[in-house]
């Protein structure tokens, strides 16, 4: 029997093991292995992997959110794209980890990322597939949670356990073992098909998408970064302090986020947005000012929870703007304000480096930063370009689902 009452926490164990992945990788192992197999180039390896793996990610995405779709309107529930990226990612993980040579690092980032986006293109419609208005800042606390409460899980896994082949066993069996988890429970839900008509981009979309790369073109930056910053700050294990430091900003932000939900229902959601990211925005001043270990952590504590509250109500602007009529490729088209900021980041900032001769100076991290910074204010800014997005929900039009705003 079907249920017809879909579980925040059920539908959203998936973006849990996802998130996994990319708290290892993202924040410590690309690093890692970038100085492993890089050699004295490890600055350059690494944003060739950054930048290569995320154009894979963007084409993937956008080509699955425009299949799905067909798929989606012709009655399916998206979870076949689910389950053969989990399972394409599971092995290119074990890949990742054990990679004996610099190009075959490259092959199993733009495999992995292959896998992952299969997945990803899909399932992040899954919030507006089915749940109703009234329940989407809920659904999106929710989802902005479990995306911290994995990215942490990740960054520990990779920074306090030496034995790479654990670490990629387990990430790769964390993944595999929330895609069936989700998938069993996405099974039992009604998923009435959609009127699938083309992609139309107007003009909140559109602000909506420059606003969200500004910032995330800022975080990939200090999270690419935020290693090379870690070994020239502070003496000893860079390895271990970076992965406490991603723990302590990735826990404090699932609580930043469970605060945002109420928020997020009562306050216009742009205010919502703005108030993290200008808290976010603080918080990393006074990271940069920060000289022992301590000081760094209560930064990250700040920034952590700065960013729970942006996250939310990120998702809840996504989930209010974007046309279900074609919700999976906006999707990707939405995410590739997150996707071209990893390709980007890295590029930029080689570029800005390198024209103040910096590339390979011990203040190159510092300025990184201080770029980034200005990135996330732009993007900020941009917010208030958005119509009013409090919560409000139009006449059904489809059994007794709301219809979609925007």
């Amino acid at each position: 029997m079907q249920s017809r009452k879909p579980k925040p926490l059920a539908v959203g164990m998936f973006w849990l093991g996802i998130q996994m992945v990319w708290g290892a990788l993202l924040g410590v192992s690309l690093q890692a292995r970038a100085i492993e197999l890089g050699g004295t180039r490890a600055l350059a390896a690494y944003g060739v992997l950054a930048a290569g793996g995320a154009a894979i990610a963007a084409v993937t995405q956008i080509v699955m959110g425009i299949v799905s779709d067909r798929r989606r309107a012709m009655g399916s529930k998206r979870v076949e794209f689910h389950v053969t990226g989990a399972a394409l990612g599971a092995i290119a993980l074990l890949w990742f980890y054990a990679a004996p040579s610099y190009a075959q690092l490259i092959a199993a980032v733009l495999v992995l990322q292959l896998g992952m986006n299969v997945a990803i293109g899909p399932y992040q419609a899954v919030i507006p597939d089915f749940f109703a208005d009234e329940e989407l800042d809920a659904a999106s606390s929710w989802m902005a949670a479990l995306q911290s409460a994995g990215n942490a899980a990740g960054a520990l896994l990779a920074s306090l356990v030496a034995d790479t082949r654990i670490v990629a066993s387990a990430i790769a069996a964390s993944l595999a073992a929330s895609c069936a988890f989700t998938a069993a429970h996405i099974r039992t839900l009604e998923a009435p098909r959609i009127d699938l008509r083309p992609l139309r981009v107007d003009r909140a979309f559109g602000d909506l998408f420059v606003s969200r790369a500004f910032v995330f073109l800022g975080f990939y930056t200090l999270l690419g970064y935020l290693f090379f910053f870690v070994r020239a700050a502070i003496a000893g294990a860079t390895k271990e302090a970076t992965g406490v430091l991603i723990l302590v900003v990735t826990v404090s932000a699932a609580a930043g986020a469970i605060a945002a939900a109420r928020l997020t229902t009562r306050m216009d959601r742009r205010a919502v947005a703005f108030a993290g990211g200008s808290a976010f925005i603080c918080a990393l001043i006074a990271f940069l000012g920060s000289h022992t270990m301590p000081e760094l952590a209560g930064s990250a504590l700040l920034a952590g929870i700065a960013w729970g509250v942006f996250i939310t109500a990120d998702w809840a602007l996504g989930c209010r703007f974007l046309p279900r009529h074609a919700l999976a490729t906006a999707m990707a088209v939405w995410n590739l304000a997150l996707l071209a900021p990893q390709i980007l980041a890295p590029v930029v900032a080689t570029a800005l480096l390198t024209a103040l001769h910096q590339l390979q100076s011990a203040s190159a991290p510092r300025t990184a930063f201080l770029a980034a910074i200005c990135e996330v204010a732009i993007g900020i800014a941009w917010i208030w370009r958005l119509p009013a997005s409090q919560r409000s929900v139009e006449p059904a039009t489809s059994g007794n689902r709301p219809k979609a705003l925007g």
